[in-house]
């Protein structure tokens, strides 16, 4: 018999000043939820905060969904522009400072197919422990986009991490992971 596969926890993470004051509704955190339950056929359960701009809080907020909620996939939206409230991709590598440069290449190369000022964007990804830290930006449109472009790679990474591990259903994207 073989053992009952953990679930695994992904966190998601909207760093915007105007969502976490209740100024507007948060339309990008249930993006990245949404995205997940039509690519994933693993079971899952999503951590949402939704928190200010800025360094401290984003720093802080990866570091308790990392060891206090057990994420083994850390996603934040917002927070990765050339604003002076951006802080999102220092404050990712402060928290976890092992960075996997492909992760915000590969997402700015789909994002300037579409649009000149996504070189303007400083998404990155990096490692926490057993877990990955991916941050997006701020537009659902976007957030779908970057994802597409970097979920082949997702599941194989978070193996090679020791996180749980996720399938993908191949109908949106197959994941790849090297023959045995």
């Amino acid at each position: 018999m073989s053992e009952p596969v953990r679930p695994a926890v992904i966190g998601v993470v909207t760093a915007s000043d105007r969502a976490s004051a209740g100024v507007y509704e948060d339309i990008s955190g249930p993006a990245i939820e949404a995205y997940f339950g039509r690519v994933l056929t693993t079971p899952f359960r999503i951590e949402r905060r939704v928190i200010p701009d800025g360094f401290d809080s984003v720093r802080d907020t990866i570091i308790d969904l990392v060891d206090v909620a057990g994420c083994d996939l850390v996603l934040t939206t917002g927070g990765t522009g050339p604003s002076a409230r951006d802080l999102t991709p220092e404050a990712t590598l402060a928290a976890a400072p092992r960075e996997f440069p492909g992760f915000g290449e590969k997402m700015r190369a789909a994002s300037l197919a579409q649009t000149p000022t996504a070189i303007l964007s400083r998404q990155l990804a990096a490692q926490r422990g057993k877990c990955l830290v991916v941050n997006l930006p701020g537009s659902p449109r976007s957030i779908d986009l970057c994802l597409d472009s970097i979920m082949a790679a997702v599941p194989y990474c978070l193996e090679l991490m020791g996180a749980a591990r996720i399938d993908t259903d191949p109908r949106y994207i197959q994941a790849f992971r090297p023959k045995k």
